[in-house]
């Protein structure tokens, strides 16, 4: 029995990665606890404290995703996803599969079906399709995304509905002046278009050019039709 115990307790070690020499201590707190489950007979308290200790560590290793989908709108179906911090990823016409492929390829996330969880997202883009929003009021995480790009997505998200700014407009905002061209493939990498809204960012003559959003140009040209934006203003200026 003890040896069958033994050998549990070397197997788990292999797994958790902490089969080192005898007797060194584990560097992670948790796997401090762990070992002291299998050294003795913890009481009851002892572990749920663990089994919390675990529980936590596992959101922090794979993260949960709450998703859903908003049916119809001018540029059709949209899914979303939020995490514990705010919301992660909107995506344009995209099936659900294909959806739940890319939040697990760039959040290795648990993903989890939730209407409730999502309600509020779905709401303030209805009532923006609908024109009665102008702003969102929504948290957004942008933990994956780098320092520069984020520098970017927050000078996007200044620029009103109705407005429209320049690539080297935003350059100039975040103070990097020479930087246009990265100002669009951060732009192009925007995770939460519509709510942060790249689409307001034109070329310095005011053409179009890529987007982020399923549709490309298109979708764009939709977007600002739909915000009645009809000719060139600055909205950073």
């Amino acid at each position: 029995m003890k040896k069958h115990g033994y050998d549990v307790a070397k197997q788990a070690a292999n797994w958790l990665g902490d089969a080192g020499e005898t007797g060194s201590p584990p560097a992670d707190p948790l796997l401090k606890d762990l070992d002291a489950l299998f050294a003795v007979a913890p009481g009851e308290a002892r572990v749920e404290q663990v089994l919390a200790n675990l529980q936590a560590r596992m959101r922090q290793e794979h993260p949960v995703l709450y998703y859903d989908e908003l049916t119809s709108s001018p540029v059709g179906p949209i899914s979303v996803a939020l995490s514990e911090a705010g919301l992660v990823a909107v995506e344009f016409g995209q099936a659900e599969t294909e959806f739940l492929k890319h939040l697990q390829r760039s959040h290795r996330a648990v993903t989890v079906r939730s209407p409730e969880r999502v309600a509020l997202v779905l709401r303030q883009l209805a009532e923006y399709f609908a024109g009665g929003r102008q702003s969102f009021d929504i948290p957004v995480d942008l933990s994956h995304s780098t320092r520069f790009q984020q520098q970017v997505l927050r000078a996007a998200a200044r620029v009103p509905r109705g407005g429209l700014a320049t690539y080297a407009e935003i350059a100039r905002h975040i103070g990097k002046p020479r930087a246009s061209r990265a100002v669009g493939q951060a732009l192009a990498r925007n995770p939460v278009p519509i709510v942060i809204p790249c689409h307001r960012v034109v070329a310095a003559d005011g053409a179009l050019r890529g987007y982020s959003g399923r549709g490309g140009i298109r979708t764009k040209a939709q977007l600002l039709v739909l915000e009645g934006v009809s000719t060139y203003r600055t909205a950073l200026s």
